[in-house]
C-alpha cells in the first residue's frame, strides 16, 4: 500500500468540497482551542496563585491575639490583646522548628524627602522579617538587630516610595527622609514584589525597627504586640510541628486551660495555597471536561460527513474496487481522509487556543502556560476522534460489493 499516494488522494477529496470540509473540522478547531485556552488559563491562574503566596513568604505562619468579647459583642482576631514580647522571644528561643520570628507592626503616614512627600505604611519589624518574607535588597542591606535594641532611627525602603521620593533608578542609600516630621537615614531598597492577591502594592512601604515605630512613630501596649507576628518554619515539612509546638507554647504562657479555647490564631499560609491552587485545578479540569464535549460533537460532525462522502462516491468505490483496489485500501483512504479532517482541525484550534490564552491572560494580568504536553495531547486526541468516528464509514465503504457499487446511482 502506497502511503503517499493515499494520502494525496484523501486531500483531493476534501479539497473539491472545501466549504464542507472547513464545515465540519470546525467542531474540532472549536474542541481543542477551547482545552488549550482552558487548560492555559487554569494553569496560569495556578501560577499566579503560587507566585502571590512565594512573595509573601516561605514555610511562614502568621500569628495573632485573640478576639474580646463585651457584652455580647465580639471582636475579629486581634482585637484582644494577649500576645507579648516574651512570647515572641519565647517563639524565637524555645521552638526548634522555628528558625526566624518577626513581630509586624503596622501604621500609615505621609513621608518626605527631597521637598516631596508621599502617603504610604509605615512597618515596625526586625532584621528576620526580611528573611521570613525571601525578600532581597536592591541597594544597602537591612538594618541590623543592634538598630533595633538602640531603637535606631534607620529604614528600609520599598520600591514605590523610592520612585515617588527619589525617583526611579537613584541611589538613596545613606540619604535621609522624614516620618511625621522624624529623620530616619536610609540603609537598603527592597527587591520590588508587584501586588500582593488582595491588590494592595508590596513596594509601597517603609520599613523601621519595632523598637523606633513604639517610641517614634506609633506608641503602642510596651508588654503586648500591637500587630501581628510572622513565623518560618525550618522546612516545608516542619510546618505543622511547627504550628503545634508554638500553639502548646502559647497556651502553657498564657496558661490556657484543656477545655478552653486558644487566645491567639495560627494561620499556615501553606495550607492556604494549597486550597486556592486545588480550587483553581478543579476549576480547569471542569471547564477542560465541558470543552472536550465540543471534541466529541467534531467527531460526529465528521462520521456524519464521511457518511455522506461514502454515499456519494459509490460509484468511485465500485471502479476502484473492480481495477483491483483490496478492501484495506478502501478502508485506509477514508480513513486517512477522517483523520486528515482531524488532524488539521487540532493544528489549527491549538494555534486559536494558544492565541485566546494569551489575550485572556493579558487581560486578567495572569502567566501565559501552555505546555508542550498539553498541546500534544490535545493534537493527538483530535487525530483519534477522526480515527474512531471515522472507523465506521471506511468499514462501510470497503464493504460494498464492487457490482451493487457500478450499479449505484
Amino acid at each position: 500500500m502506497n502511503w503517499y499516494m493515499t494520502i494525496r488522494i484523501a486531500l483531493r477529496a476534501l479539497l473539491i468540497n472545501k466549504m464542507r470540509s472547513f464545515l465540519t473540522i470546525l467542531g474540532v478547531i472549536i474542541g481543542v482551542a477551547a482545552v488549550i485556552a482552558m487548560v492555559a488559563i487554569g494553569s496560569g491562574a495556578r501560577a499566579q496563585v503560587a507566585a502571590q503566596f512565594s512573595a509573601m513568604g516561605t514555610n511562614m505562619l502568621i500569628i495573632q491575639s485573640g478576639s474580646s468579647q463585651q457584652g455580647g459583642v465580639r471582636g475579629g482576631q486581634g482585637s484582644q490583646p494577649t500576645l507579648t514580647w516574651e512570647d515572641v522571644k519565647a517563639i524565637r528561643t524555645e521552638v526548634s522548628s522555628v528558625a526566624a520570628v518577626a513581630a509586624q507592626l503596622r501604621t500609615n503616614a505621609q513621608v518626605a524627602a527631597q521637598e516631596q512627600n508621599w502617603g504610604t505604611s509605615i512597618t515596625g519589624t526586625s532584621p528576620d522579617f526580611f528573611t521570613i518574607r525571601s525578600w532581597n535588597f536592591s541597594q544597602g542591606g537591612p538594618f541590623s538587630q543592634a538598630d533595633v535594641d538602640s531603637g535606631a532611627k534607620t529604614c528600609v525602603l520599598g520600591q514605590t516610595v523610592v520612585d515617588n521620593l527619589f525617583g526611579p533608578g537613584t541611589d538613596v542609600v545613606g540619604q535621609t527622609l522624614t516620618i511625621k516630621g522624624i529623620p530616619f537615614q536610609v540603609v537598603g531598597v527592597l527587591e520590588s514584589k508587584g501586588q500582593s492577591s488582595n491588590g494592595q502594592d508590596n513596594d509601597d512601604a517603609v520599613y523601621i525597627p519595632e523598637t523606633a515605630f513604639q517610641t517614634k512613630i506609633q506608641g503602642g501596649m510596651r508588654q503586648f504586640v500591637s500587630g501581628m507576628v510572622m513565623a518560618s518554619a525550618t522546612s516545608e515539612d516542619d510546618l505543622p510541628r511547627a504550628e503545634r509546638q508554638i500553639t502548646e507554647l502559647l497556651r502553657d504562657r498564657h496558661h490556657v486551660r484543656s477545655e478552653s479555647e486558644d487566645d491567639f490564631s495560627i494561620r499556615n499560609l501553606t495550607e492556604m495555597a494549597n486550597a486556592m491552587e486545588a480550587g483553581t485545578q478543579t476549576l480547569s479540569l471542569l471547564l477542560a471536561s465541558i470543552a472536550a464535549v465540543s471534541l466529541l460533537v467534531g467527531g460526529i460532525g465528521i462520521m456524519n460527513i464521511m457518511l455522506v462522502s461514502v454515499t456519494e462516491r459509490t460509484r468511485e468505490i465500485g471502479l476502484r474496487m473492480a481495477i483491483g483496489a483490496k478492501p484495506e485500501q478502501i478502508l485506509a483512504q477514508f480513513l486517512v481522509e477522517a483523520v486528515c479532517l482531524s488532524l488539521i482541525g487540532g493544528l489549527v484550534g491549538l494555534g486559536i487556543g494558544v492565541a485566546v490564552a494569551t489575550f485572556l491572560a493579558h487581560q486578567f494580568g495572569w502567566p501565559v502556560q501552555v505546555s508542550a504536553s498539553v498541546a500534544a495531547i490535545a493534537v493527538i486526541f483530535s487525530a483519534l476522534v477522526g480515527v474512531g468516528f471515522g472507523l465506521y464509514p471506511a468499514r462501510k465503504a470497503s464493504q460494498l460489493n464492487p457490482i451493487d457499487a457500478l450499479r449505484f446511482e
